[in-house]
């Protein structure tokens, strides 16, 4: 299949993978592929994880009905196993559906893989768009190495035993998690207190947005300076040793 086919909205029946934005951005346009519209024009329902985000992803572009009036699914975390079955019933009917992550791409720390597994069993086609990725913008922006990487969800809730095995693991392999954004600014102190002076870790926060920051240094340098307020920012924890 060539780019231009791929892009091309067709009538088969399909289960879209598409991307999300990273933040509140008035215009979509400058982080998704125009591809990402044809495909959206072409839906005839969406699988999301809440319908308040799903309904207001629709908003962003031209449906074939009215985002009000396109059906939704709502499929997350608490999604039972045997209930999968029921969101691809309407794409083995012949329909056209898209899942969508409440932020950026699918299937990446969120319960999509699931809902992809059992469509490619089924003999269901699945197609990807590409789009923004917080885990792969905080590689890039880091200056960590992004040769061997490993990422690692959410952190515990007991994390100083996991942080200090990920410190271990981050010998030339940057290791990179996450945190509910209200517990941000404890778990920056908890790495701090707890890693080792020459070991870096870079803050990865608010990609996309106009308040974006990333910052990458040592342990050392860390305690030296101004801590950012990471508290209710979406971020993301990178670690990296070289010794």
């Amino acid at each position: 299949m060539t780019s231009d086919e791929f892009s091309k909205p067709t009538s088969k029946p399909v289960l879209l993978l598409l991307p999300n934005l990273l933040g509140d951005h008035h215009n979509h346009e400058s982080f998704l592929p125009k591809s990402v519209d044809k495909a959206v024009s072409s839906l005839d329902g969406l699988i999301a994880e809440s319908e308040r985000s799903g309904r207001r992803y629709l908003g962003r572009f031209s449906t074939k009905k009215p985002p009000q009036e396109m059906p939704i699914a709502v499929f997350n975390e608490s999604t039972p196993e045997h209930d999968i079955d029921f969101f691809l019933e309407p794409i083995r009917k012949g329909e056209r559906w898209g899942y969508v992550s409440d932020s950026g791409l699918p299937c990446i720390a969120d319960p999509g893989a699931k809902l992809v597994r059992r469509a490619s069993h089924s003999g269901i086609i699945v197609q990807a768009f590409i789009g923004p990725s917080s885990l792969l913008l905080a590689l890039m922006l880091s200056g960590l190495s992004g040769q061997r990487f490993a990422f690692h969800g959410y952190i515990d809730r007991n994390p100083v035993e996991q942080v200090k095995r990920l410190e271990k693991q981050s010998y030339k392999a940057t290791q990179i998690f996450m945190e509910t954004p209200y517990r941000n600014q404890q778990t920056l102190q908890m790495l701090l207190d707890n890693l080792q002076e020459n070991t870096w870790l870079c803050i990865a926060a608010d990609l996309t947005l106009p308040s974006q920051m990333v910052i990458s240094q040592t342990i050392g340098t860390w305690k030296k300076s101004p801590l950012p307020n990471l508290q209710k920012r979406n971020a993301l924890f990178l670690i990296y040793t070289d010794f």
